[in-house]
């Protein structure tokens, strides 16, 4: 599935970025594959959202976030805190 399709408040792990327009810009944002992600908001219109990564917000476009693999997490799955 991709980031586009999470809904909010979900969790996710990057699996990898599609090859695309934006996808150097994406990795230097943090949106690299392995890293968690939480979806925060959602524009009142659907687009664009927020997304938590690498301990900050990034807000991306519905047709960004498409090119971007995700498996969702659920809470169980979630790394403990040291």
């Amino acid at each position: 599935m991709n980031l586009s399709e999470l809904k909010k408040g979900e969790k996710a792990i990057i699996l990898s970025i599609d090859e695309s327009p934006i996808r150097i810009k994406l990795f230097e944002m943090g949106c690299i594959p392995g890293e968690h992600i939480t979806l925060e908001n959602i524009a009142p219109l659907g687009d664009p959202i927020a997304i938590s990564v690498s301990d900050y917000k990034l807000s991306l476009r519905l047709d960004e976030a498409f090119y971007i693999q995700i498996q969702k997490v659920s809470t169980e799955q979630e790394p403990q805190a040291a």
